[in-house]
């Protein structure tokens, strides 16, 4: 059986956070697979392996596991910002604008409101 329990976890997590920070997402995104696969219901986690998978430029995974956040958590604002970053990148602009939208709906954080564009004329 292997060496796993809550505080490997815990430690995995935090050291993911590192690995992300330090720019090694693929690396965090292995160490928070055994996290989520002993706590699939932690969404936490689940965040942070979807920006790890966004920094990897694997915006496949990324879109599922925000989209998989926000199910959990629909008034994450930072999670809906971080969904349209990732159409955007995949260039889904439609879909993007949506998402960047709810994200300043949520929380009119600059960042938010000016990548909402809400000035637009189509708006």
């Amino acid at each position: 059986m292997p060496e796993s329990n809550p505080e490997t976890h815990v430690i995995d997590y935090r050291a993911a956070e590192q690995l992300l920070a330090a720019r090694d997402p693929r690396g965090a995104v292995k160490l928070l697979d055994s996290v989520i696969s002993a706590h699939p219901e932690n969404t936490a986690a689940r965040l942070l392996r979807a920006r790890a998978f966004f920094a990897a430029a694997q915006l496949r995974p990324a879109e599922l596991e925000f989209e998989l956040v926000l199910e959990r958590e629909p008034d994450n604002a930072f999670a809906h910002f971080a969904l349209a970053r990732t159409f955007e990148r995949a260039g889904r602009p439609e879909q993007a604008k949506r998402h960047f939208r709810l994200a300043a709906a949520l929380d009119p954080k600059p960042e938010y409101l000016s990548a909402a564009r809400f000035d637009d004329a189509e708006a």
